[in-house]
Parts: C-alpha cells; structure tokens; sequence
C-alpha cells in the first residue's frame, strides 16, 4: 500500500459501495499508491473530505462530479 493507507481505510473503502464514486476513486488511488494529499489538492477539498469519499460517507459535490469521472477515467 502506498502512502500509508491504513489497514481501516482500505478495509471501509473494500466495504463500501461501488456504485459511490467516491469509493471508485478511492479505489483507483489506492491501487495506484496517489496520496490522499495529492488528491485533496487536486480537487480543491481538504484530506477529511478525500477519506470520507473513500468510504462513502459523502459523495462529491455536484460541482466536482465531472471532474472525478475524468480522474477516474484517465487512471483506467
């Protein structure tokens, strides 16, 4: 695991649904060892919201949306 991804992170994101598109991102960061930080900077949001996107607490914002999906995309 890169970047020191907790075991309790991989775990809720794993759990999670992949339907979230948080989840999907998470997934494709993890996988890819990109940090939490990284992505936080890249979407203008804080470290908190990453996680909470990770393991679906929270989705992005409707403003982000497209965004994530090119992301996602482009990791593919």
């Amino acid at each position: 695991m890169g970047y020191g991804y907790s075991q309790n992170l991989v775990r809720a994101n794993k759990q999670a649904s992949a339907r979230s598109l948080g989840v999907a991102l998470g997934r494709v960061c993890i996988r890819r060892g990109v940090s939490v930080t990284q992505i936080a900077e890249h979407f203008g949001v804080s470290r908190m919201t990453i996680y909470n996107w990770f393991k679906g607490v929270n989705n992005p914002r409707p403003d982000l949306i497209a965004q994530v999906q090119r992301y996602i995309k482009n990791a593919l």
